[in-house]
């Protein structure tokens, strides 16, 4: 905005030879590379330098680091910061799109943050991607036990059975349960996570204990996820 209205104020002036000064190094780059710039101003302000090179002015380009080295930066950056200038020009889509996507996210991670009592709320309490395990068979079954479906857990509802139980525990078998709770793998807990003390979050959140898949072989459920 700031070369934008340099360039108009070149057109008032009568000499041919000038240099603007900015420290906006994008914009530099992008008036410097024409072809792949799509957005309203640097098309404006790339017709006001064709307008001016056909008066045969010259405009020279200078980037300055955002005024290191000159005396009075501090007053200079706020003024600009501080300039509130009313110019009707068109936002680009790819602006509008971003700010959309900002907000449609800010409204769904504030409608997640009430689901407190959602089991995977406790695994992914912040909504965005995760990396993915390279290997796709090891990633699909990271994600069962993500979403707490797996075949040892949720096979019954395919064939109307009765839910699974823990014949230790007396208790739903769930994946939870396998990982965190039942006294039956707790040598093996300690064994692979150097504790007894985990939850779930610890085991299969954004960054899965490195031994996860080792301990579900140990305790002879990974061919059954």
């Amino acid at each position: 905005m700031a070369i934008w209205l340099a360039l108009e104020k070149v057109f008032t002036l009568p000499e041919n030879t000038f240099c603007i000064y900015s420290d906006s190094l994008s914009a530099l780059e992008t008036l410097a590379h024409p072809q792949t710039s799509t957005h309203p101003i640097a098309s404006e302000i790339l017709c006001l330098l064709a307008r001016l090179k056909a008066r045969d002015c010259k405009i020279l380009f200078c980037w300055i680091p955002s005024h290191v080295g000159i005396h009075g930066n501090e007053l200079a950056d706020t003024a600009a910061k501080s300039a509130s200038i009313d110019l009707n020009h068109s936002l680009p889509y790819a602006d509008i799109k971003k700010s959309l996507l900002i907000y449609v996210h800010s409204l769904w991670q504030e409608s997640w943050d009430q689901q407190i009592h959602n089991k995977l709320h406790s695994i992914q309490p912040l909504l965005k991607l995760w990396p993915v395990v390279p290997v796709r068979m090891l990633d699909v079954k990271l994600n069962r036990l993500r979403i707490g479906h797996t075949r040892l857990t949720h096979k019954y509802l395919l064939f109307g059975e009765r839910c699974p139980a823990c014949t230790t525990c007396h208790v739903n078998l769930t994946v939870h349960h396998i990982l965190v709770e039942c006294p039956v793998f707790s040598n093996h807990r300690s064994r692979f996570f150097s504790s007894v003390s985990l939850n779930i979050r610890d085991l299969v959140g954004e960054r899965p204990h490195q031994h996860i898949f080792a301990f579900l072989k140990a305790i002879g459920i990974f061919n059954f996820l």
